[in-house]
């Protein structure tokens, strides 16, 4: 029997975000692709992800989706044999200033999308989720406003109700003993290296690389180098 992989999209994102992986791995191991329904916390849609998932399985999230996988290492870390986490971030929203200007520009998103639609929304957000040099790549964004556009206003809202209340995921951090990999994209300018260097500092058994010439969208923007990193890992560590 294959290892068992469950792995997280990011905010507004569904199976699409990792079609190339599943791909990829299927020799190797068995995946399976989380849905969060209309879940509007980290902590409820990890606990979606439990309900759904094999007793014990190798675990990777991306975005919005790393994040639920640390609070799923938090509820449940005898379930989880190993961890990959990408182009996310641990910490909860900034207090004051800055956590003002995140909200503000969560709701003016989610403004658009309820009075323009989902897809004239998506054609914004893409514009700082992919490398610069990718936006015109016409296939690659009509994949990603495709994606956006199946989601609903509903369904962003609770996600994004669900990213500003974010927990504080620093002990998860601190106390993961699984091999943990992390990836991002060198010019991810949502949630950049540097935070993953820092994520790599906090957890005992990290290894650490960067997708060259990809921005958020890594999975998508350089599928074969993700896929390739992600299976190299696999193979040494299961």
């Amino acid at each position: 029997m294959l290892p068992q992989m469950m792995l997280l999209p990011g905010l507004m994102c569904d199976g699409a975000v990792w079609t190339e992986q599943v791909k990829a791995l299927a020799p190797m191991i068995d995946c399976q692709i989380a849905d969060y329904g209309m879940a509007d916390s980290i902590e409820a849609m990890a606990d979606l992800v439990l309900a759904s998932a094999p007793q014990r399985f190798v675990l990777a999230g991306h975005s919005m989706g790393g994040r639920v996988a640390l609070e799923v290492c938090r509820k449940a870390p005898e379930r989880v044999s190993h961890l990959i986490l990408m182009d996310t971030g641990y910490k909860p929203r900034a207090a004051g200033e800055a956590g003002d200007k995140e909200q503000a520009g969560r709701f003016a998103l989610l403004n658009k999308a309820r009075e323009e639609g989902m897809r004239v929304m998506g054609q914004q957000w893409v514009q700082g989720m992919v490398h610069p040099e990718r936006l015109d790549d016409q296939a690659l964004v009509e994949e990603i406003l495709a994606m956006i556009e199946r989601k609903t206003p509903e369904i962003f809202a609770a996600q994004i109700n669900a990213l500003l209340n974010r927990p504080d995921a620093t002990p998860v951090l601190e106390s993961l003993s699984c091999p943990t990999l992390l990836l991002c994209g060198r010019q991810d300018s949502w949630s950049p290296l540097e935070r993953h260097e820092e994520m790599a500092e906090l957890v005992a058994n990290a290894q650490l690389g960067a997708i060259e010439d990809a921005g958020h969208m890594s999975t998508m923007e350089r599928p074969d180098e993700v896929s390739a990193a992600i299976k190299q890992w696999l193979e040494t560590e299961l």
